[in-house]
């Protein structure tokens, strides 16, 4: 049993990927823009931009992916990337999302809760942060995820950016993100 996903009981097998995939409509196609466009309008509370208590409260409400709910870390930065992504017609907007920011929040929603799920496989005592020896112990699980790591005392100095002798969910999904790290059992396979 892996307690870390925010403190819920529940096997990284029981992780419904297909079912969080469909409840994301990330596609170009006109279904999936309607789909978004009304997901949009549940989320809000009216005024056409979301703040982050609006995503976090709909991630429970609207989407009903407890998963994710839980994953707090994954929501904050998922809202924070998509917040900045474009510049805002909004003199408060580049605080919040637009319409037009949505599906890229949708889009880092669902990747951030991978990096999120394969952050507390890794950090086995759940304390938010990944030590070296739990990096180490890690290493094959890792590789599936990311290919051969060579050196993993040196690639986890380089994963530390702050020095603290820890690695933090920020600089995991640094890494992750640039060593395009998936896990081997998410259904890759984004509603569109």
């Amino acid at each position: 049993m892996n307690t870390n996903l925010a403190g819920a009981k529940m096997s990284d097998s029981e992780i419904d990927w297909t079912a969080i995939n469909k409840k994301l409509p990330t596609g170009s196609d006109a279904d999936s823009k309607a789909r978004r466009k009304k997901m949009f309008h549940d989320f809000d509370n009216g005024n056409g931009i979301l703040s982050l208590a609006e995503v976090d409260k709909a991630v429970r409400d609207v989407l009903r992916i407890d998963e994710i709910f839980n994953a707090k870390p994954a929501i904050i930065r998922a809202f924070q990337i998509a917040k900045n992504s474009t510049k805002s017609k909004y003199e408060s907007g580049d605080d919040y999302i637009e319409l037009r920011e949505f599906r890229f929040f949708l889009l880092s929603l669902r990747q951030y809760f991978e990096y999120w799920v394969a952050f507390c496989r890794t950090d086995v005592d759940g304390d938010r942060k990944i030590s070296l020896e739990e990096f180490k112990k890690a290493q094959g699980m890792m590789e599936v995820w990311v290919g051969k790591i060579e050196d993993i005392e040196v690639e986890f100095k380089k994963i530390d950016a702050n020095g603290g002798g820890t690695i933090l969910f920020d600089e995991f999904c640094e890494w992750a993100i640039k060593k395009n790290l998936d896990l081997e059992d998410d259904d890759d396979d984004i509603a569109m």
